[in-house]
């Protein structure tokens, strides 16, 4: 029984993380560092994050640009930046990457909603788990009426946990 707790509680915990990571990503129609956290870039044959091989600085809101240290990396940041599931064009002068950041879609925003569904998901998953060992005698009643309970519980704190997220993220957009 525990095993089964512990296992839907890591599938929660771990919808919360992809949430956080989500929502970092992001753009609050000004421009963020943290957008591009997972972009890695082919530097010599080995993937590389894209603040290890260019200076990345923020000259107005809408605009991220990515001095590289080596001029013959541009070619692959523009292609890594591109490959990326950011929605980002970006474009060079020779000289430095310019990414132009567009504002907020709507379609990123139906992802909030995305991972509290999942979570659902991990309960439904946890009941018919906790049903199942009731099923086999594995358990008993009265034990798979706490793990109903308790993966209750979990679900609650986890969908509270994105909710959480998601207010400070929209108190975030609103300063902008």
């Amino acid at each position: 029984m525990k095993d089964l707790l512990a296992s839907t509680e890591k599938k929660m915990k771990d919808r919360v993380e992809h949430a956080r990571h989500t929502l970092a990503t992001i753009r609050t129609g000004r421009a963020s560092l943290a957008i591009l956290d997972g972009v890695t870039v082919d530097y010599y044959g080995t993937q590389t994050p894209i603040n290890q091989v260019a200076t990345l600085t923020i000259p107005d809101p809408t605009l991220i640009v990515a001095q590289p240290w080596d001029a013959s990396t541009i070619p692959a940041i523009e292609k890594a930046i591109r490959k990326s599931d950011l929605g980002l064009n970006p474009n060079n002068d020779g000289k430095a990457v310019k990414i132009p950041i567009p504002p907020l879609t709507e379609e990123r925003r139906k992802e909030f909603e995305e991972e509290r569904t999942h979570v659902r998901q991990h309960r439904r998953e946890g009941n018919e788990a906790a049903k199942k060992l009731l099923k086999d005698k594995a358990i008993s009643e009265d034990e798979e009426k706490r793990a109903l309970v308790e993966i209750q519980k979990l679900t609650d704190r986890y969908i509270q946990a994105i909710d959480d997220l998601v207010k400070h993220k929209e108190k975030e957009l609103l300063e902008v």
